[in-house]
């Protein structure tokens, strides 16, 4: 499955980008050489019998795309067979999650199973993708064009593919290295961005993926723009032998490109620049991780396409909504709140699995802790933050699973485990603010409207009034396993009595 690329097997001649094979993996330059010998047109690196042909009308490409992926090897790709088990059963929200992912290899699987099933089948599929306005037109349609809507509803569109944007210039030949590195950073970043995560899961399981490949073709015309522009002005060549030191730990794609340029141009003596791994596939942050869900998970399709569903939304925060993006750190696939609650037999057994964990946890709180806001009461403060982030990417990937952590909220407020309790009540009400409606009445006056999803019976108890003064006379009446933050604090405002009373109330549920 995993094969070198022409990079991993070759370096460049100081040509115009001709690879030749050598048994040296880094070559070296000195960066004081006289750059003032460089003419565009005339052979470059002397003793190399190359030419830079300014007519030259192809170039290798730099990047394949079996190579940037780890090794995956699996006996029997059995989600393959689930996909078509799938859809051909009833339940309208899995075949859409199929749909989504794609993860076979006939592309017209979909369609064919789709046409093939009953009128009455496929018009209900259809109406549970429809908004209600929308259902008039159903009887409109023919069979064949039910089917297409449901194939393009089911869909997640990408946005159009734009050619790699960022070119070397004049009017930055004074621009301090570290700058250039950001924004060819930058640019590799929003190359990165056109790809969906739907595609990079396909991608990562050895299906060929559009976008993919034309991510790479862009890097590669980076290395083109950029070696046009130094043989037009050589004196630059040492700027960007700067650049390549800045640009070492951001972009993996854009790093190699920079370097291939670097050691087109100049004579193997000349430079001090390691070549990039050949065993690090530039991918691997992102498909090795999503290729260990498939081979530590259990076989079961549903389940691994209900977790990429919430990893998606993780995604997008992590990559798309940032301003630098991290290339060294491995994407984060582990779902708790989602493995636990899908496993859960009922809302009682959920809340109990989280109790009996938070219950661990707060056992070995200690009033020094409180006092000195120790490692142990950081840990517990981003626990319950991750606990209602999850909660926050569950509604948003999976909103028909809200009525069962609706049921949850109200377990864990009955067996007292207001650490959890608020942390899911607080995911739910971010949820309720990301998807909230516009409603304009008249040209004057407009307004949004929340999506109802919180407990309007529960909520106060998330009241931030006087330091959650309902929470705290809730906590003082029934005790059990606190909601840390008014506690601090109360401590913090009241001292030593807050912090006895605080230990004597959660004794009577944790100690």
């Amino acid at each position: 499955m995993y094969s070198r690329s022409a990079y991993d097997e070759t370096t460049f001649d100081p040509s115009a980008g001709i690879p030749v094979t050598t048994e040296n993996s880094t070559l070296s330059l000195s960066h004081t050489a006289d750059m003032s010998r460089y003419s565009p047109g005339y052979g470059v690196g002397e003793g190399t019998g190359a030419t830079y042909m300014p007519e030259q009308s192809s170039y290798p490409s730099l990047f394949q795309s079996n190579a940037e992926l780890p090794p995956f090897f699996v006996s029997y790709r059995w989600w393959e067979d689930e996909a078509t088990t799938v859809l051909w059963a009833f339940d309208g929200q899995e075949i859409k999650r199929v749909i989504r992912y794609g993860l076979f290899r006939d592309p017209n699987l979909p369609r064919t199973s789709l046409q093939s099933r009953n009128a009455t089948t496929v018009d209900s599929f259809l109406l549970s993708l429809l908004e209600p306005h929308e259902r008039m037109y159903l009887a409109n349609l023919s069979h064949i064009q039910k089917v297409e809507e449901i194939l393009r509803r089911s869909k997640v569109n990408g946005p159009p593919l734009v050619p790699w944007s960022w070119f070397p210039s004049q009017k930055d030949r004074d621009r301090d290295p570290h700058a250039l590195a950001e924004a060819i950073d930058t640019e590799s970043h929003l190359q990165f961005k056109q790809i969906r995560f739907e595609e990079l899961v396909r991608y990562s399981l050895s299906y060929p993926v559009a976008s993919v490949e034309w991510f790479l073709q862009q890097h590669t015309a980076f290395y083109i723009h950029l070696l046009n522009y130094l043989h037009a002005f050589p004196e630059q060549i040492a700027r960007y032998v700067e650049v390549e030191k800045h640009l070492r730990g951001r972009s993996p794609f854009a790093y190699r490109a920079l370097v291939h340029c670097l050691l087109s141009i100049e004579p193997k003596n000349n430079l001090n620049i390691p070549l990039p791994p050949s065993d690090v596939p530039a991918f691997g942050f992102i498909a090795a991780p999503i290729q260990n869900l498939f081979q530590v998970s259990p076989p079961s399709l549903n389940n691994i396409l209900k977790v990429l569903s919430a990893l998606a939304v993780r995604f997008e925060q992590a990559y798309v909504h940032v301003r630098e993006m991290n290339w060294d750190q491995p994407f984060n696939t582990a779902v708790c709140f989602l493995d636990d609650l899908l496993a859960s037999t009922s809302a009682s057994d959920f809340a109990r699995t989280l109790t009996n964990i938070d219950e661990g946890h707060f056992s070995q709180l200690t009033p020094q802790d409180m006092i000195e806001d120790s490692p142990m009461v950081a840990q517990l403060a981003e626990e319950w933050e991750l606990l209602s982030t999850a909660t926050w990417e569950c509604c948003t990937a999976l909103p028909d699973l809200i009525p069962y952590i609706q049921e949850c909220v109200e377990a864990l407020f009955v067996i007292r485990n207001y650490h959890s309790f608020t942390a899911v009540l607080h995911g739910l009400q971010k949820y309720s603010i990301t998807d909230l409606t516009f409603t304009n009445t008249n040209a004057a006056a407009s307004a949004v409207a929340l999506n109802p999803v919180l407990l309007p019976n529960l909520l106060f108890l998330l009241s931030p009034l006087h330091n959650y003064v309902a929470y705290r006379r809730q906590f003082q009446e029934f005790p059990g396993i606190p909601f840390l933050f008014p506690h601090l604090r109360d401590i913090q405002q009241r001292g030593e009595p807050a912090l006895l009373q605080f230990f004597q109330t959660m004794q009577v549920r944790v100690g």
